[in-house]
This record gives C-alpha cells, sequence and structure tokens, in this order.
C-alpha cells in the first residue's frame, strides 16, 4: 500500500487512508510546523519585499519622502466626492442616520406596516417620564422659591 508523505512535517505516514491523513492533520505537532512554514514564508516574503525596497532608493528610484517637495504650482487636492454636487442617475444618494431625537415613525416609505397592524416598539432608551414633584431650584438668602 502506498505511503503518504507530509511536507510539513517532513515524515511518511504509515499508510495512505483518509482517516490515518485526518488523524495526522488534526494533530499539535503537525500544526505547529504548518504554522511555522507558513510564519517562515511571510518572513522572507517581507525581507525580500524590504531588500527591494532598499535597492530601488538607494539606486534613487524612490524620493526620500513622498511629501519633500511641494505639489506643483496649480495642482489642488480633488475635493472629496460629498462636494462634487448631486449623485450620478440611478445612484442613491449616501444618508447618514437621523440627527439625534429625529426618529422615524410608522414604516419606511414604500413598506406596510406588519400584519397585526402595529408597529414593534423602536430599539434605544426608554422614554423619560416629567418628575413626580418639581425639580429643586437652588436659591439664595433673599430670593422667594418658585413654588410659593
Amino acid at each position: 500500500m502506498p505511503k503518504f508523505y507530509c511536507d510539513y512535517c517532513d515524515t511518511y505516514l504509515t499508510h495512505d487512508s483518509p482517516s490515518v491523513r485526518k488523524t495526522h492533520c488534526s494533530g499539535r505537532k503537525h500544526k505547529e510546523n504548518v504554522k511555522d512554514y507558513y510564519q517562515k514564508w511571510m518572513e522572507e516574503q517581507a525581507q525580500s519585499l524590504i531588500d527591494k525596497t532598499t535597492t530601488a532608493f538607494q539606486q534613487g528610484k524612490i524620493p526620500p519622502t513622498p511629501f519633500s517637495a511641494p505639489p506643483p504650482a496649480g495642482t489642488m487636492i480633488p475635493p472629496p466626492p460629498s462636494l462634487l454636487g448631486p449623485p450620478c442617475p440611478g445612484m442613491m444618494p449616501v444618508m447618514g442616520p437621523p440627527p439625534p431625537g429625529m426618529m422615524p415613525v410608522g414604516p419606511a416609505p414604500g413598506m406596510k406596516p406588519p400584519m397585526g397592524g402595529h408597529m414593534p416598539m423602536m430599539p434605544g432608551p426608554p422614554m423619560m417620564r416629567p418628575p413626580a414633584r418639581p425639580m429643586m431650584v437652588p436659591t439664595w438668602p433673599g430670593m422667594t422659591r418658585p413654588d410659593r
């Protein structure tokens, strides 16, 4: 029967069957070997990118800093898309959440209320009710209280 070779572990399994492979691949040592393999590969890729960038910088292909020189005269920074005017036809305008205290009441435009006929409660903090007694207003000697 053919043997299975695991490249990560650099070992042969006793025989090649799905259960043996599954057991091997779920093992702690195999998982560590896979993690180490890809960690080493990522470090090599990063080092290669660093070496290429260093070489390009030393050859003068990359300026010292991207903002070292002012932009050429007449160059303008384009405005953000929100300031360019109305959206293109067929595009929906981007709308943020309603301002605080302006929660929509009723179904959204084009939507029907649920079958029961009533809207479910909106999530959020409960409504505050007025205090049972009037609030105490600080007074100073000689001032009259508003409730007298």
